[in-house]
């Protein structure tokens, strides 16, 4: 096992070598961004915790900004805008948006704190054991490889926070990896690998790693 996941992390900075983003050409402003959130405020909540005030999810489909990292947040916004992500709640608050809009909002939700959740304890080990250890025998790599041991993920290669999202959107998203839909048009190299580790992952093994993401600290 631990020499899987060594390996799966020699993977993971090769990939990095090949596909980490380009140098930003805007500087965000976190502040700017903060004035700029308030039209997110309704699906994602205050400071993008995406919880109610009683630490409720807003709507467990619609996912944790707090504490994503810029890079990744930029990407996203940028493909939503483009179109390569297809989203039709999203679509409408980002088609005129500026790439320093972008930026600031980018700016401001990588400073934030998500509030946390709690793992579904029928299914938590199970997902805990495959995000550090992966498969070996289905060439599954470890999560912890690109994501990091309390997913924080690696802003530089531009691979997501996991920490505190919601597992009902976790669910999603690997779902959509595994049959191809997240993205359309061209996939990019980090997609592409997503897609297939995610094809090789059954249905109870993407409900448990969303559920043990849900409650990492």
């Amino acid at each position: 096992m631990r020499n899987f996941t060594t390996a799966a992390a020699a993977l993971a900075v090769l990939v990095f070598a090949a596909t980490a983003p380009a140098a930003e050409a805007v500087s965000g402003d976190a502040a700017a961004g903060a004035t700029k959130a308030a039209t997110c405020i309704a699906c994602h909540g205050t400071e993008g915790k995406s919880v109610d005030a009683n630490g409720k999810a807003v709507n467990p489909e619609w996912p944790v900004l707090a504490g994503q990292n810029a890079t990744y947040l930029r990407q996203q916004l940028t493909s939503f805008r483009a179109g390569t992500r297809i989203n039709v709640v999203m679509l409408p608050f980002v088609q005129n948006i500026t790439d320093q809009d972008i930026a600031d909002l980018a700016a401001y939700f990588s400073t934030q704190t998500p509030a946390g959740g709690e793992a579904d304890p029928s299914f938590w080990e199970a997902g805990r054991a495959l995000y550090r250890g992966g498969d070996a025998t289905r060439d599954i790599p470890a999560c912890v490889a690109c994501h990091g041991p309390v997913g924080h993920g690696n802003p530089a290669a531009g691979y997501p926070s996991l920490q505190a999202q919601h597992s009902v959107y976790t669910i999603n998203q690997l779902n959509a990896y595994a049959n191809g839909t997240r993205y359309v048009q061209q996939q990019t190299p980090n997609a592409q690998m997503m897609n297939t580790i995610s094809a090789r992952l059954t249905a109870e093994e993407r409900r448990s790693l969303a559920s043990y993401v849900q409650g990492i600290r």
